[in-house]
């Protein structure tokens, strides 16, 4: 029997659905497999229904990303959302507990990408390897049973560290009781030889979407979700349009699509009257090039209310050259910080910051240039794989032997 050669690492994956923990996660298993780690994804459900769309595993960019390179994705094949199976989302049938349990018996450390996993990885029996929780969110007090999972899964041993991505996680799952010595902030990267201004691409996207070249363009990219905070975006977009007559706003994420139509009643109560600036609204639904969305734009906006750590739009819009502005939540203070703007959560005060930061683009572009190495992905990746194969390290230590009498 052939040795296994390089260390093998299972992710956990609650699905393959829109947000941007899973685009990081995902692109940190293509860079750990690229070097001497062999990687494996295990998704509980196959398909989900959220933000307004149905999303399907074999549909997703992830999936196909993973798949395209050699990591094998396999799925319990659950679906959630209308439609779904009903029940308790805690309990796991025999073969899913047989297929969790192949998967993890070939792994020498798990990664579950959030907390929510740890309602399989928690079930008794299965093969008992050390688990890395991957925290993507700054609000634990509103992942509900997921945390207290996560506390028994760190109290029994299972847990051995958890990445967060952002000090604000790091500050917030230590407040709610997940000891301080386990967090470790590894910072969102991205590639920077995808995300980086480029005229091409910038003049590609607006010509193909009907935009003058020399018209402000702002971004918002997100999913449909409350914690995005869409109705004051679409108040602060209202306000924007009317004192910018050549402006013209972008919205991409699952749900950012006409097919929404939880999202035309936004914009109705939004625009009100003035429903015609919306003439001015491209809706672009799930983008799989947002390098080139990103480049068309001049100002890259986070309206969020809650939940937020290290916002992925912020990061890669700064990368191609757009100014962030955002509201104060998670690190986006920090991210921004000599590249953009924080606004109070207020339409005026946001339309405002959006002019200004048109304005004042080309003059922030050097400092900009200048810090692209602190979002790089190589950084991001290579500070996973010290720590995963720190955690396989200590867990195949011997033992100590007790002290002498």
């Amino acid at each position: 029997m052939r040795a296994r050669r390089g260390l093998h690492v299972l992710s956990v994956y609650e699905g393959f659905f829109s947000g941007g923990a899973r685009i990081v996660h995902t692109d940190v298993v293509l860079g750990l497999q690229e070097g001497d780690q062999h990687h494996r994804v295990l998704s509980i459900h196959g398909e989900v229904h959220r933000e307004a769309t149905r999303q399907r595993m074999e549909d997703d960019a992830c999936y196909r990303s993973l798949t395209s390179s050699g990591v094998g994705v396999s799925s319990l094949g659950r679906s959630y959302g209308p439609g779904g199976a009903s029940g308790d989302p805690a309990v796991f049938t025999g073969p899913e507990l047989a297929d969790t349990a192949r998967a993890t018996a070939d792994a020498d450390v798990i990664l579950s990408l959030k907390e929510q996993p740890l309602r399989l990885l928690n079930q008794a029996g299965l093969p008992r390897r050390p688990v890395v929780v991957c925290l993507h969110r700054s609000d634990p007090e509103n992942q509900g049973a997921a945390l207290d999972e996560l506390k028994a899964a760190i109290a029994d041993g299972t847990v051995v560290a958890c990445v967060c991505c952002a000090e604000s996680t790091r500050a917030a799952y230590e407040a709610a009781g997940v000891p301080g010595e386990l967090l470790h902030v590894i910072p969102n990267g991205v590639d920077l030889l995808r995300f980086r201004p480029d005229p091409a691409r910038r003049l590609a996207l607006r010509t193909s979407a009907g935009i003058p070249a020399t018209a402000p363009v702002v971004v918002f990219a997100a999913r449909y979700d409350a914690m995005k905070n869409v109705p004051l975006f679409l108040r602060s977009a209202r306000e924007w349009l009317a004192r910018e007559p050549e402006g013209h706003v972008l919205m991409c994420g699952a749900g950012m699509s006409p097919a929404n139509l939880g999202l035309d009643a936004d914009i109705t109560v939004a625009f009100g009257a003035d429903r015609g600036l919306a003439d001015r609204m491209h809706l672009l639904g799930v983008r799989h090039d947002m390098e080139r969305v990103y480049a068309a734009a001049d100002v890259v906006a986070l309206t969020s209310s809650w939940g937020e750590a290290a916002p992925l739009c912020l990061v890669e819009g700064m990368m191609c050259g757009a100014v962030p502005v955002a509201t104060d939540v998670g690190d986006s203070a920090a991210i921004v910080a000599g590249h953009g703007f924080v606004t109070p959560p207020d339409p005026v005060a946001i339309a405002g910051a959006w002019s200004e930061a048109v304005t004042v683009r080309t003059d922030l572009a050097p400092a900009l240039a200048a810090g692209r190495e602190r979002f790089s992905r190589t950084r991001m990746i290579a500070a996973y794989a010290a720590l995963i194969d720190g955690v396989h390290l200590q867990a195949t230590m011997p033992p100590a032997l007790p002290e002498p009498l």
